[in-house]
């Protein structure tokens, strides 16, 4: 067994109802795990369980194969990178990122050594003088991250760590965080709402709801095949549909063309016959929506790839499925999303 951290049957709850409930989870040595889904499913509360900061009402935590359940934050040697730094705006980069070997009553000079390698990994070796108050948001997550990572930790852990960025340095340092942690060979936990990081991070990842796994694997096992609607949705298929004989499933927009309605049509293919509603430009592309005529009702069809000058608004079109667009879904009962849960 190589786990680093595993959650055996935990469950907790804030009064308003369970958060996690019997929640298994495990994490390898040097893997890259996220945690990802909607507020209120128990991302945040699983990372603060294994922290320390939660103890859970029922189950077990194991780090380092040793039971961790009652054991304090201090105690365990998890490194954490919060979502709003919290750094200590009187210490310099230095000194903060200093700050656990201190704790750990670590030599001055092997502190110092220690911190000059974490600000050089992270890219900040020039600024080790600097108060946070003169740093950008994304050098102060830099610092964040060399704190957590000089002490070797077990597991760090990662809450929404970029989501305070704008979206040219979130992707900026979602590839330095990418490597920081190859690098250093680190077991990772990212918690995140925003499935592209989740995709482009994650060696493994797992989509929580109501506190329980509704689906974990690769990123690309995931993503390319949900298991059922609520997992689709969130990752960002937009199209979900009831198809006669293949049940409810799942399109992939990629995959789809639209052509007009009087083309000489494929009878081998999956098509339906509609009108083009709207365009939305993309900048790199243009896509349409189309509503089709199904038994059940009629269903517009979103973010279908278009070519510019194509078709227009109000134009009949056929709506064509080739056999990769059909992901099929498994069957399962509504159940929504506990919203109101603080995590």
């Amino acid at each position: 067994m190589n786990h680093v951290v595993e959650l055996r049957g935990v469950g907790h709850n804030f009064g308003a109802g369970p958060v996690l409930a019997d929640l298994d989870l495990a994490v390898d040595r040097g893997e890259f795990l996220a945690l990802l889904g909607p507020s209120g499913c128990g991302k945040s509360t699983t990372l603060r369980v294994i922290a320390g900061y939660l103890r859970p009402a029922e189950g077990q935590v194991l780090i380092g194969g040793r039971d961790a359940t009652r054991v304090p934050p201090q105690r365990r040697n998890i490194g954490m990178v919060f979502q709003s730094y919290a750094l200590f705006p009187h210490l310099s980069v230095a000194e903060n990122v200093a700050f656990g070997l201190r704790m750990r009553k670590v030599g001055k000079l092997e502190r110092t050594r220690r911190v000059g390698e974490a600000l050089e990994l992270v890219g900040l070796g020039q600024l080790a003088a600097r108060k946070p108050g003169q740093l950008s948001g994304g050098q102060q997550q830099r610092v964040a991250l060399a704190r957590a990572v000089v002490i070797r930790p077990d597991v760090l852990l990662l809450d929404e760590p970029l989501s305070n960025l704008d979206a040219r340095l979130r992707i900026q340092l979602r590839s330095e965080l990418a490597r920081v942690q190859r690098e250093t060979g680190l077991t990772a936990v990212l918690v995140t709402h925003d499935q592209e990081e989740a995709l482009a991070l994650a060696d493994r990842m797992a989509v929580l709801r109501d506190g329980r796994i509704a689906q974990q694997g690769s990123p690309r096992e995931v993503f390319e095949r949900p298991r059922n609607r609520f997992v689709a949705q969130f990752l960002g298929y937009e199209n979900v549909l009831a198809l006669p004989d293949r049940g409810e499933v799942a399109v992939r927009p990629e995959h789809v063309r639209i052509e007009a309605a009087d083309a000489a049509a494929d009878p081998s293919a999956v098509s339906f016959e509609g009108v083009v509603d709207e365009l939305t430009y993309r900048g790199t592309h243009t896509t349409a929506t189309v509503t089709v005529p199904l038994p059940a009702g009629p269903v517009a069809l979103r973010g279908i790839a278009l070519s510019p000058g194509a078709l227009a608004p109000g134009r009949a079109a056929r709506v064509v499925l080739s056999e990769p667009a059909i992901v099929p879904l498994l069957d399962e009962p509504h159940r929504p999303v506990l919203e109101e849960n603080p995590v």
